[in-house]
């Protein structure tokens, strides 16, 4: 009674490439010719060659098919850093959980095996899946003084005649007028208190600022 033949599987690409060696075991295709043709160097086609010659089609398939991955988590670890990430740091983006799993459990994963977990526990969403931020313009106040805007810019405002400095500008948001420019040698907390008290002596307090 005749054996059954194997089954092998196989994928589009280890199909071309069962092509190529057989053609080059057939002497229709030269080594060089089929290395081109599969991108590779003609050592590794002259070891598919040998493979193919000694295991047949089987020999083409890859070999860890079937096999754990060597970054497969031991078990149990998976469940644990979801638990603990959902229980403690579920307001955490991936690389900060990593750190506290290890910092403070003796938890080691990559950042990129929490960052996967988390994606599929929908602890985590990606940037590029997150719906888009709609930001409603805000409308300008509508009397003088509700609202003065502060800002600092730094810049050498009086090119070589003297050196760079800040100049501090207040504006009022109703009008966009410049309520107050005050000139400081850098941008600090005591230089803010002092165009503030400027400006409060010349125009009064405003609602906020």
């Amino acid at each position: 009674m005749a054996t059954p033949a194997a089954t092998i599987t196989m994928t589009m690409r280890e199909a071309d490439r069962l092509k190529t060696i057989q053609a080059v075991v057939d002497r229709m295709l030269r080594v060089g010719q089929a290395a081109q043709r599969l991108g590779m160097s003609r050592r590794q086609v002259e070891r598919l060659v040998s493979r193919y010659q000694d295991d047949g089609p089987s020999g083409l398939v890859s070999r860890k098919r079937g096999r754990p991955s060597n970054n497969q988590l031991a078990p149990g670890i998976a469940e644990r850093a979801v638990k603990l990430i959902r229980e403690r740091y579920a307001d955490f983006g991936p690389t900060l959980a990593a750190e506290k799993l290890e910092e403070c459990y003796g938890v080691v994963l990559s950042k990129e095996t929490v960052r996967a977990l988390m994606v599929a526990t929908g602890l985590w969403t990606p940037r590029k899946q997150r719906a888009p931020q709609i930001h409603q313009p805000r409308n300008r106040r509508s009397c003088l003084g509700e609202l003065i805007q502060i800002d600092g810019s730094d810049h050498a405002w009086f090119e070589d005649r003297a050196p760079a400095c800040t100049l501090l500008v207040f504006i009022d948001d109703a009008t966009s007028r410049l309520m107050q420019l005050h000139f400081v040698p850098t941008e600090s907390a005591f230089a803010y208190f002092e165009a503030t008290r400027s400006y409060l002596e010349q125009h009064g307090k405003p609602v906020a600022f």
